[in-house]
Parts: C-alpha cells; sequence; structure tokens
C-alpha cells in the first residue's frame, strides 16, 4: 500500500512531466490517528522498574532522568560523561535497522548538553570504570545494547515483573521513559517551558 504523501509525490511528479494535469491528492486529508495514551512512572515505579532491568537498571534510570532517546543513551561513549560537571554530552545516535545498528547524528543534528542528577553520577561512574574514552557506556563497551522487539525481551520482562508487584504499573516502552523524565522533572518544581 502506497501512503497517501508518496502518491502525492508520486502524482506530483507526473504533473511536471506533463502526463496527467493535476495532482488530485495534492492536499488530502489523511485519517485522524488514534493517539496512543502517554505513560508516566512515579519515582517508586522507576526504582521498581530499574529494580528489575536485569542489569540495566543503570540504563533505565539514565532514561527516566535525563530523558535522553533509546538510541541517545545506548550510543553514550566514555568520553561523553563528564562526572565533575554532571553532564553527558549527546553526540550519536545508534539506531537498529532490520538487525544493524547504524550510528549518526542526534535527531536535532547538533550535540548536546544534558544535565545529570547526583546520585546518576555514581551510577555512570562504576559503568565506566575500567573502559576507554571510546567505549560505549551501557553494556560491554563494545556492542550497542539492543532494544528488545519483541515480549521476550529484557526491558518487556521487566515491565512484567514491576506490574506483578505494583498493580497500578503501567505497560511502558524505553520511550515512555522519555516523557516519565519530562513529567518527574515538572513534578519536581523544573519550569514548563524549560522542560
Amino acid at each position: 500500500m502506497v501512503s497517501p504523501f508518496r502518491m502525492s509525490a508520486i502524482l506530483e511528479v507526473a504533473v511536471r512531466d506533463r502526463l496527467i494535469s493535476t495532482n488530485d491528492a495534492k492536499g488530502a486529508g489523511l485519517p485522524k490517528k488514534n493517539v496512543k495514551r502517554k505513560a508516566y512512572l512515579t519515582f517508586e515505579q522507576v526504582e521498581l522498574l530499574a529494580s528489575k532491568s536485569a542489569g540495566y537498571g543503570p540504563l533505565v534510570l539514565t532514561m527516566a532522568y535525563t530523558g535522553l532517546r533509546w538510541g541517545e543513551v545506548t550510543a553514550l561513549r566514555v568520553q561523553d560523561y563528564d562526572a565533575a560537571r554532571r553532564r553527558l554530552t549527546v553526540n550519536e545516535n545508534a539506531v537498529d535497522v532490520s538487525g544493524k545498528i547504524h550510528v549518526g547524528k542526534p535527531k536535532s543534528h547538533k550535540s548536546r548538553s544534558v544535565p545529570i542528577a547526583g546520585f546518576l553520577v555514581h551510577l555512570l561512574s562504576e559503568a565506566t570504570t575500567g573502559k576507554q574514552p571510546l567505549d560505549l557506556i551501557f553494556g560491554d563497551g563494545r556492542n550497542y545494547v539492543r532494544q528488545s522487539t519483541s515480549g521476550r525481551g529484557w526491558f518487556a520482562k521487566a515491565v512484567r515483573l514491576s506490574q506483578k508487584d505494583d498493580e497500578t504499573f503501567p505497560r511502558v516502552t524505553p520511550h515512555d521513559l522519555r516523557h516519565t523524565a519530562a513529567s518527574l522533572a515538572v513534578s519536581a518544581g523544573a519550569n514548563v517551558k524549560a522542560v
């Protein structure tokens, strides 16, 4: 099936090549998307999820308290971590496309510096101990931590285990931790516009 955007682009080329006189798809409205309700975790639920994450607790906490995207957090290198200034510098984004990791610039195409909470300094310092500046912070330092796409992966399992312990625990994805970070920052008194 061809998307409406692609169809419009195809017809636009046909108009330009004088194969048809008008592009009837131009400006056609698309059906409304069903927007999934965003899930937000509480401070306690973030801690619970991290505790159930089979060795990935520091990664979960970093995502939940910085708002970094999956590809950004898994592409962080030791040299991107500044414990003294309590900052992470986002320089790369690692995306899994059909089982192959592609590394490029972040979504904004610019590097950015992200503040980290004091308690993350200890966790990130532990995660970087014994690693070289170009090693990845999370995982073994050489291989990117992969986001499990099945319901059997480590993240989905951590969510299920958390739901067993807390009946109010919502079904969340790694991207929902980005929303959680914003929600927790606002609830802690951060300026909504700054967040």
